[in-house]
């Protein structure tokens, strides 16, 4: 059967994603649950950061606690994130390695790549760190900065007194942040997934209305529902997506 213009991954390169990743299940849920450890005592200090930290509490802001419980429902929720990081990583570095067999795999092309690239792996590790630390500068800089002081001053105009539970306070700027270093990563998964031969470019170009719908998407999610939080998280990742598709069509041509 052939495949639909619209269809982002054609059904052979999804079916042959889907059987490597269940070959696999066993390998990402052991480093999603190792994250998840590690991330339980990391939050601690995260949280311990942020209450003495100066820049994330307005100054007409009160922080209070309803439940005792809501330290550690908080900490298990930045574990999963961290968990989940962990585990974008371990995919990053998986497509970079075997990306290209994958599609001959799902093609029954039998001709495999067994020789390791451990540049195009140490490539693909860089860059990711590299974009998810240039996630978290914006995340710093701007975006977080700019949505509580928002959040604030909206609720001093209305003259409504500023009251945030601990849970949501540091979960909304946990998950910014955690939002920033996943969506910056848009540009690395975009050429891997390209290089690889998982997508087309001129497929990406045919649905690039719904791949903004769902940056957009994303966006309206981890954020609040407001026009400025909605344009200062899906936008960058709008961004991203088309600077990688430059970045492919100059130095990857074909």
């Amino acid at each position: 059967m052939e495949n639909e213009v619209f269809d982002l991954i054609p059904r052979a390169e999804l079916r042959g994603f889907i059987n490597h990743f269940k070959k696999r299940i066993y390998i990402f849920t052991s480093i999603f649950v190792f994250g998840f450890i590690i991330g339980y005592p990391v939050s601690r200090i995260i949280i311990e950061w942020l209450i003495e930290s100066d820049g994330f509490k307005p100054d007409n802001v009160e922080i209070i606690i309803l439940q005792p419980m809501e330290v550690i429902l908080l900490k298990l929720r930045m574990s999963v994130k961290i968990g989940i990081l962990f585990l974008l990583s371990t995919l990053i570095l998986d497509l970079s390695w075997n990306g290209k067999n994958i599609i001959n795999d799902a093609k029954r092309n039998f001709h495999h790549s067994e020789n390791l690239n451990f540049g195009v792996i140490l490539i693909s590790a860089t860059f990711s760190i590299l974009l998810a630390f240039i996630g978290v500068i914006y995340s710093h800089e701007i975006l977080i900065p700019t949505l509580l002081d928002y959040l604030s001053q909206d609720a001093s105009t209305a003259g409504l007194s500023s009251t945030w539970r601990l849970q949501s306070w540091i979960g909304f700027i946990t998950g910014l942040y955690f939002s920033s270093i996943v969506g910056f990563q848009i540009p690395l998964l975009t050429i891997l997934l390209l290089r690889s031969g998982v997508i087309d470019r001129a497929v990406i170009f045919e649905n690039r209305r719904a791949l903004w719908f769902i940056s957009l998407l994303f966006g309206a999610i981890v954020s609040p529902p407001d026009p400025l939080s909605l344009f200062l998280v899906g936008g960058p990742m709008l961004i991203l997506l088309e600077l990688s598709l430059i970045f492919d069509r100059i130095f990857f041509k074909e």
